[in-house]
């Protein structure tokens, strides 16, 4: 038999709402979302709430505990005081639908916008090859279980309606990222258009999308300063600026490589709309000395830890391989 504790849950929907007092019986090992699950079965049968695989891989069951952004099904009960009150509230950055669900649909929107894979040319599916370490470099951005929590968090989202418009947010900032260290993508723009299209330089690097990240994505240092550091070099680097006026990079580069992306669902500044029309991205905050005050890169390698294991060293030897290559045609 487990013990009685006290809790505050917002009800209400997109006309207003309030906190509702309850005591929910708790046991040992239980998280939130069993709470949620146990007070629906009890006392209050039209809580709304999402959820769906309840092992943290989904990121449906998004929502505010005691005022930090967490998915339900991983914020254990075990980590509270016995005599605290638990407050659970919706992601208070997006429109409330009912109770704890809210319209996130402004991040799907932004998926949209932002420019898909580029497939090789001259390269069908199945001719694809990465090296290993390629392949690493990103692999951290794919852990990504699109929960929102970093765009709940991120205060250019959250306390700045008029940023919406030109600012994609710290979960497509590591798909920008991710596709640009991708060697077999074949656009040359993802910075350029993460600074002019998706509002990279909005972002003051505080790492709050970081500390939230339930898949501990470093988000911030592996993939806000380098896309950022990039773009530094390349419209501030005075040599770079120099070949490019030498060479007439400006004139040979095609007019199409920083075209807005055309997919299905483009809106605002993405879509064409000029932009004298939205906020302009601001660049990034510099120092006295020109500099732009960022963190070492504190992970002693790029992207997250090898899906094979953290004993596994690259590259694998022969005997270790287990995938067939194919053999070069040989001469007759």
């Amino acid at each position: 038999m487990g013990t009685k504790r006290r809790f505050r849950v917002w009800r209400g929907d997109s006309s207003g709402g309030d906190l509702r007092d309850f005591e929910v019986e708790v046991n040992e090992g239980e998280v939130v979302l069993d709470i949620i699950h146990r007070l629906q079965a009890t006392e209050a049968p039209d809580l709304a709430c999402r959820w769906n695989c309840k092992a943290g891989k989904c990121g449906s069951c998004s929502m505010e505990i005691n005022g930090h952004p967490r998915l339900g099904c991983m914020t254990r009960m075990s980590t509270f005081a016995e005599d605290e009150t638990i407050t659970i509230t919706p992601l208070r950055t997006f429109p409330v639908i009912r109770d704890l669900v809210t319209d996130v649909s402004f991040n799907y929107e932004k998926a949209r916008e932002t420019p898909a894979f580029a497939p090789p040319v001259g390269l069908a599916p199945g001719e694809y090859r990465m090296r290993q370490v390629d392949v690493e470099r990103s692999q951290e951005f794919r852990k990504c279980i699109e929960c929102f929590l970093c765009q709940n968090t991120c205060h250019v989202v959250r306390d700045h309606e008029e940023n919406k418009e030109a600012f994609a947010g710290p979960r497509y900032f590591i798909r920008a990222a991710e596709l640009d260290m991708h060697p077999l993508d074949a656009r040359g723009d993802r910075k350029e258009f993460a600074q002019a299209s998706q509002g990279l330089g909005y972002c003051n690097i505080t790492k709050c999308c970081t500390e939230v990240c339930p898949e501990h994505i470093k988000i911030t240092d592996n993939a806000i300063i380098p896309m950022k550091e990039r773009v530094v070099d390349r419209r501030y680097d005075p040599l770079v600026w120099l070949g490019r006026k030498i060479f007439r990079r400006d004139e040979l580069e095609p007019a199409e490589s920083m075209a807005p992306s055309t997919s299905g669902g483009v809106t605002g500044v993405a879509a064409g709309t000029p932009l004298s029309s939205a906020r302009l991205p601001e660049g990034p905050p510099v120092g006295p000395d020109g500099q732009m005050d960022i963190s070492e890169i504190a992970a002693p390698l790029q992207g997250g830890l090898s899906p094979f294991g953290e004993d596994i060293t690259f590259p694998l030897s022969p005997e270790q391989v287990v995938y067939h290559h194919p053999e070069p045609e040989k001469e007759k």
